[in-house]
């Protein structure tokens, strides 16, 4: 059995869509990753301040991933459900994936990006970003998160400038999306 195959969302029915982010059908999790599909996706980024400094959660992806297992991502990514806004979503894989709650969450930003794994799976999706304030002590789902740490927009945007092998493909696309949101405000309410 591959790891695609043990994962217990693979069966989740995903909103496929053309490149405007326009439903054009749906199809299962493990269609749209084994078949190269569109589909809409989120990459959500936590953030806290701290010493009136705002810093961002990252998480490492599991060892057991499916995909980009070791690698630093943002805080959560996930898909909406067929029938699900995206908000609702997100509101319902971030404590599921890290344990703790999320307020203010709200869109700054989206991209395409296509990235191809090993075992003929590919990553095809519109993701939107979203940002909100953590609510609570991280506490992940050991076979969703392997590490999770708080990081400031500096040391991040160092980070990802000097090791980029370091984070999973769509990592650098989405976090600099947050990284410019977050610039913009005092703080994130």
């Amino acid at each position: 059995m591959d790891r695609m195959e043990a994962d217990p969302a693979r069966n989740d029915v995903l909103v496929l869509v053309d490149g405007l982010d326009r439903p054009i059908g749906t199809a299962t999790k493990e269609q749209a990753h084994r078949d190269d599909l569109l589909h809409r996706a989120f990459s959500v980024v936590l953030v806290r301040e701290v010493h009136s400094e705002l810093e961002l959660l990252l998480a490492q992806r599991a060892e057991g991933k499916y995909h980009s297992a070791g690698l630093w991502a943002n805080s959560c990514c996930s898909h909406p459900r067929a029938g699900e806004a995206l908000i609702d979503a997100a509101r319902r894989r971030v404590p599921e994936e890290l344990g703790c709650d999320v307020s203010g969450l709200r869109e700054v930003g989206a991209f395409v990006y296509h990235a191809e794994f090993a075992g003929g799976l590919t990553e095809f999706e519109y993701d939107h970003v979203l940002v909100g304030r953590c609510e609570g002590e991280p506490t992940p789902d050991p076979a969703e998160v392997g590490a999770v740490r708080w990081v400031n927009l500096d040391v991040l945007a160092a980070e990802l400038a000097m090791h980029p092998e370091r984070f999973a493909a769509w990592a650098p696309m989405a976090l600099s999306i947050a990284m410019r949101h977050c610039t913009h405000l005092d703080a994130v309410h």
